[in-house]
């Protein structure tokens, strides 16, 4: 029997700091070469107003894929960006484990991992957070900032000045901080110290020149080579991470363009987050030193939140058993 776990259930079962420990797991052991990781494939619709993105991965004892839509249009209405399923297996006999809910597994881990690399590479006094965007992932950005650094100030901007407002009121009662709406993207840069780009952004927003020396930015928003949230110079000023060097270097559009327009060379990546982890590639080095991660998302990611749910949903009764066969019928 495999459990069918849905959107409510996963966000109960996957609380952000045992999420970000997960993720660490997960990069560890992507670290040490004990995970299977192929670049995700992509089928967009004819129109390109919506894809599919199909990311299987590994880790010891569990198989797993995500399928995923991604249709940026939802913004602004009931529905999320991002819908699906993920998959889990377990990886001896390939037996089904689980259904889970994609939308709330990706908003979690995404941010997750944000915190991970925020905890390895932001100043340890780093307060003062600015978000661009004011959707699903700027609410479980702002949460997972808040479990790693002690935040002193908040302020979010977004193109909807109304989304911003109305995300500055529900996220200011939900933690019982003061979260402040900034009027443009300069704005909300200058004098931060960490940056979390959330958006849909197609064209870069954030300019490398309202970086502030010893600030960490966390650039989130794109992960197809056509859309970047940083310009060339944004990309260029800082020492620049990524979850991993393969998918930087053909799906990262806030990497590539900055690459063909002259910024950067191929060298300008500095490291991958479990290589950081490991203390096999030094993270920051100054507390003038500008980084920069790039989050692509990791199949691992996935497969290792959905295992993480499934062993509390089973420890705790949750979710619906379900049975859809894999046995051999009887000669």
């Amino acid at each position: 029997m495999a459990l069918l776990i849905d959107q409510a259930t996963v966000r109960r079962l996957l609380p952000m700091a045992e999420a970000i420990e997960v993720m660490e797991g997960a990069f560890r052991a992507l670290g040490e070469g004990r995970a299977i990781l192929p670049l995700r494939s992509i089928l967009w619709t004819p129109e390109r107003n919506g894809a599919i993105g199909m990311m299987p991965g590994y880790l010891p004892d569990r198989l797993g894929a995500k399928l995923v839509t991604f249709f940026p249009g939802n913004h602004g209405t009931e529905l999320d960006s991002h819908q699906g399923v993920v998959l889990l297996f377990e990886a001896q006999r390939g037996r089904l484990l689980a259904i889970l809910d994609a939308t709330e597994i990706t908003a979690i881990r995404t941010a997750a991992v944000t915190a991970l690399a925020t905890r390895l590479l932001a100043r340890e006094e780093a307060g003062d957070l600015a978000l661009f965007g004011s959707g699903t992932q700027a609410r479980t950005h702002l949460e997972a900032m808040l479990a790693v650094r002690t935040v002193r100030r908040v302020r979010v901007w977004s193109r909807n000045p109304e989304n911003a407002r109305a995300f500055a009121e529900r996220e200011s009662a939900r933690h019982g901080i003061t979260v402040e709406t900034a009027g443009s993207a300069r704005d909300a840069a200058l004098g931060a110290e960490i940056l979390c780009t959330v958006s849909s952004s197609r064209e870069p927003f954030l300019r490398g020149e309202w970086l502030s020396p010893g600030s960490h930015v966390n650039a989130v928003g794109s992960s197809i080579p056509s859309a970047r949230e940083l310009d060339a110079a944004a990309v260029a000023r800082g020492r620049f991470f990524g979850d991993r060097r393969e998918s930087i270097l053909n799906e990262s559009g806030d990497f590539l363009a900055a690459r063909s327009e002259g910024a950067v060379a191929e060298d300008h990546f500095a490291g991958e987050l479990a290589d950081v982890l490991a203390g096999k590639s030094p993270g920051r080095r100054s507390e003038d030193e500008i980084t920069i991660f790039k989050s692509l998302g990791l199949a691992i990611e996935d497969v290792a939140a959905a295992d993480h749910v499934h062993r509390r949903a089973l420890r705790e009764g949750a979710g619906i058993p379900i049975d859809l066969g894999g046995r051999r019928d009887p000669a």
